[in-house]
């Protein structure tokens, strides 16, 4: 009889940060999974051994911040790197897993907010991780910060604001700045909480950074396709999990 194998571990750190279509789409594939919510009062494991996987989500905070569940955490991604446990970072989520594997984490020199598109590189890996992705793609972002690649990393899409928009690392771990997990309720969510922050960047003419209503347009614009790219990405990673 096959072992069975362990369920994934998915870490959420603010309410706007739930991992969103992440979880049906998990259940789609029959992969179990695990939530651990901080907004939940959650407490980060300092052990990954019992899980079979890894997925970090967002959050406004930075990955350079010194608070202790933060430390906590890039500990929980290295364990997981040393153990060859797969792990898939989504914005803030990205940014750890590239501190935690030695990359520099720093400011953006744009904001990128709203529906950007991302191309994809000339990398081999972008169709196996990504599906049938050949030229710019809408995907929903909202960060400051960006990420250096680790060592061995492949960048997979990049944007005119942001150079790394996603890497894979030795063909199981996957990091990615924008947010293929969004549903329509959860962009509703960042809208009503970082809508000042949007608000502000507007005002400062920020190039990349979409109005309200173009937020709210993008989704039926452009959540078809970009919840293809999160099954292709989760379909190709879930085969990695141990």
């Amino acid at each position: 009889m096959a072992h069975a194998k362990k369920p994934v571990l998915i870490i959420q750190h603010t309410p706007v940060g739930h991992p969103g279509a992440v979880l049906p789409l998990l259940d789609q594939l029959g992969v179990p999974w695990i939530l651990v919510s901080l907004p939940a009062g959650d407490k980060i494991p300092d052990n990954i051994t019992p899980y079979g996987g890894l997925i970090i989500m967002g959050g406004g905070m930075s990955a350079n911040d010194d608070l202790d569940w933060i430390h906590t955490e890039i500990r929980l991604i290295q364990q997981a790197y040393a153990l060859g446990v797969p792990i898939a970072g989504h914005c803030l989520g990205s940014q750890m897993m590239s501190k935690a594997l030695g990359a520099q984490v720093r400011k953006n020199a744009h904001k990128e907010i709203g529906w950007q598109p991302v191309v994809p590189t000339d990398s081999s890996q972008v169709q196996s991780w990504f599906g049938d992705l050949t030229e710019a793609i809408h995907f929903f972002q909202w960060h400051g910060d960006t990420f250096e690649l680790p060592l061995g990393a492949e960048r997979l899409l990049s944007s005119e604001a942001c150079l790394n928009q996603a890497y894979v690392l030795d063909d199981k771990h996957i990091a990615m700045q924008f947010h293929l997990e969004m549903n329509p309720e959860l962009v509703k969510m960042s809208l009503e909480a970082n809508g000042k922050e949007l608000q502000r960047e507007l005002e400062a003419g920020s190039p990349f950074v979409n109005t309200t209503a173009q937020i709210r347009a993008g989704v039926q614009h452009y959540m078809p396709r970009m919840h293809e790219a999160l099954h292709a990405v989760y379909s190709r990673w879930v085969k990695n999990r141990i």
